[in-house]
């Protein structure tokens, strides 16, 4: 992705906020381990999806880099939802181990709902158990999805205040628009969800202050879809060709076409480079913030 210099002032650089985020996770982790606390994150990878093997890799090299411990259990497809439920239980009433992450998509025959109500909310880094979602729609303080988690610092890295903001999020996913929508209304904005099935999406988007785009439509979100200055967190990772005529070639890009709004908005997050790295970084910091409720500090 080529950007014009004059425009660079509207990026949302993920991989500068994200770094911030890390050095400040890998800084509380030292001040743990002179406690003789060792967060320990376990992740269970099953089967051979190519991009979640891509995603556990990344994640483990980042525990690496802030000293956080990655145990990984990996399986193939045939595994039984009855062993991976037993395993969770294992890890649940495991001390040494603080975050437990099932890395989805799973195979078909296992219930991805059981899976998630099965691992204690106390290790729960994806903040998925219900028990998580009811203190996010409380206000209370949990563990939060990664995804939102790391969109509301990009948001509020370019506005301090967003209280009685128009916010606009594209998407009703509990991983991402339900959970993005929850946060937003607790910074005390005024939300509208749309999804696939909302009458004139163009006639909410174009009204909205902040704009979070999560539908997985590439280039989905035009310049006239958008009101002048808006913030815009695009969530989106799709891989398009490059070339019309070219077979091979893809490149990533998001909900949003970048290009056509840049000039439009005031600020913007990338693909790649935005809201991705922000996911991983906030996985780093639930497990960080898991380890410590679980000794009390």
């Amino acid at each position: 992705m080529t950007i014009n210099p004059e425009l660079q002032h509207k990026i949302i650089d993920g991989k500068i906020i994200s770094g911030t985020l890390i050095e400040q996770v890998s800084q509380s982790v030292l001040a743990l381990n002179k406690k003789g606390v060792k967060p320990t994150l376990a992740v269970i990878l099953i089967g051979n999806d190519p991009a979640s093997q891509v995603y556990v890799r990344n994640k483990k090299i980042l525990c690496e880099k802030v000293g956080i411990e990655s145990v990984e259990y990996k399986f193939d497809e045939s595994l039984a939802e009855s062993d991976l439920l037993s395993l969770i239980d294992v890890l649940n009433n495991d001390t040494n181990i603080n975050g437990i992450l099932v890395q989805f998509p799973i195979p078909s025959h296992i219930s991805k709902q059981k899976t998630i109500n099965r691992i204690s909310p106390n290790k729960d880094v994806d903040g998925l158990h219900p028990i998580n979602a009811g203190k996010l729609m409380n206000n209370i303080e949990c563990l939060t999805p990664c995804t939102p988690q790391g969109s509301m610092i990009m948001i509020k890295s370019v506005a301090k205040d967003i209280s009685g903001m128009n916010a606009v999020v594209l998407g009703r996913s509990n991983l991402v628009g339900k959970p993005m929508c929850q946060l937003l209304i607790n910074s005390n904005c005024t939300v509208t969800q749309v999804h696939s099935k909302t009458r004139d999406i163009k006639s909410f988007t174009s009204n909205a202050h902040i704009l979070v785009a999560a539908i997985g439509i590439p280039n989905f979100i035009k310049s006239d879809w958008v009101k002048k200055d808006a913030i815009i967190i695009d969530v989106g990772i799709n891989r398009v060709k490059k070339d019309r005529n070219e077979t091979s070639k893809t490149k990533l890009v998001g909900d949003v076409d970048f290009e056509d709004v840049i000039d439009k908005v005031s600020s913007i997050t990338p693909v790649p480079g935005g809201v991705g790295l922000m996911t991983v970084a906030c996985l780093m910091n639930n497990t960080l913030q898991a380890t410590k409720a679980q000794h009390g500090f």
